[in-house]
């Protein structure tokens, strides 16, 4: 497969996996601030723009309606839902022989209806409804993708970009909530603190599959243990960085280069979060520890770049 393909399908995966989670994180922050106190909005709102990036501004809460429309219709942020689905759609678009057709009209149409919903229909009147059909439509297409196209390297391509941004997001997310822990994280928590692990476990879809395996009774260090080391959860870093390797492995075989460096570095991280203990993890610092996965993901995604984006025409013919 041409570099300029596998880039492509990689990056679309990436930006369509970052629309879908920023739909998510303000459709939970929107649905919260109903029941929650302006401070405790507050507090939230803060977590929410150092888990995306973006600098808090110190205005206050009143200024959410002119971030979250940054967040998601300015097409002069890169990483506001349009953007990201505009350019998903574009980097499809230039691969489209690689592709079903039944893939394409989907991302066609998530992106249309972006277009078409304005600024104060979708945020004043149906702002639910609106981010999430962000959702239901990046999901919709990793279904059509998954039913439709075959599963050989252009696939696992798209499932290599779809995990490197899921780990690094996920890790973002986590992170900048367990930057302030309480005291007794084996303790259940009470009160408006109540709300907020609700809304870091419906940030990334896990409140019903954790009421599941722990029951509704939020403790920090359950929590963080299916958030973190979760091996059959899709949105656990874990499992994550499992898919990661599991793609990486295969488009090795695939392309029968030498992938050694982005291998061994997804192979490392992924022994270290499947022999890590989430006691231990709490008491050396959650922040730090999550971090050091960021700041691995982004080693991981710069082997891949090397590899199997930006060689050297001499290094692949001796491959």
């Amino acid at each position: 497969m041409l570099s300029r393909v596998a880039d492509s399908l990689y990056w679309m995966s990436r930006y369509l996996e970052r629309a879908e989670h920023t739909a998510r994180l303000i459709d939970v922050d929107v649905q919260l601030r109903l029941d929650q106190s302006p401070d405790a909005a507050a507090v939230r709102w803060s977590r929410l723009l150092e888990a995306l990036q973006i600098p808090v501004p110190p205005m206050g809460s009143e200024y959410t309606h002119p971030i979250t429309h940054t967040l998601t219709f300015d097409r002069a942020n890169p990483s506001s839902i349009v953007s990201c689905i505009s350019t998903a759609r574009e980097n499809l678009r230039h691969v489209r022989e690689q592709c079903s057709s039944e893939m394409w009209e989907q991302l066609n149409r998530l992106y249309l209806q972006m277009r078409s919903t304005g600024q104060e229909e979708a945020w004043l009147l149906q702002s639910h409804e609106f981010y999430r059909s962000v959702q239901d439509g990046a999901s919709l297409f990793h279904g059509i993708t998954d039913s439709t196209m075959t599963h050989s390297e252009g696939w696992h391509y798209i499932q290599l970009g779809r995990y490197v941004e899921r780990t690094d997001i996920l890790a973002g997310l986590i992170g900048s909530h367990f930057r302030r822990l309480p005291a007794a994280v084996d303790q259940p928590v009470e009160n408006e603190e109540y709300l907020e692990w609700i809304g870091l476990l419906k940030s990334c879809t896990a409140f019903l599959p954790y009421c599941k395996t722990y029951t509704a009774e939020l403790r920090p260090l359950r929590v963080a243990e299916f958030l973190l080391l979760n091996p059959e959860f899709p949105h656990s870093v874990r499992f994550s960085v499992d898919m990661v390797h599991v793609a990486l492995r295969a488009l090795s075989e695939f392309t029968e280069r030498k992938a050694e460096q982005p291998l061994r570095l997804a192979g490392r991280l992924r022994a270290t979060l499947s022999f890590s203990q989430i006691d231990e993890i709490l008491v050396s610092g959650a922040a730090d520890y999550l971090d050091n996965i960021r700041s691995q993901c982004a080693q991981i995604h710069s082997a891949i770049h090397q590899v199997y984006f930006d060689y050297l025409v001499d290094t692949a013919m001796v491959s």
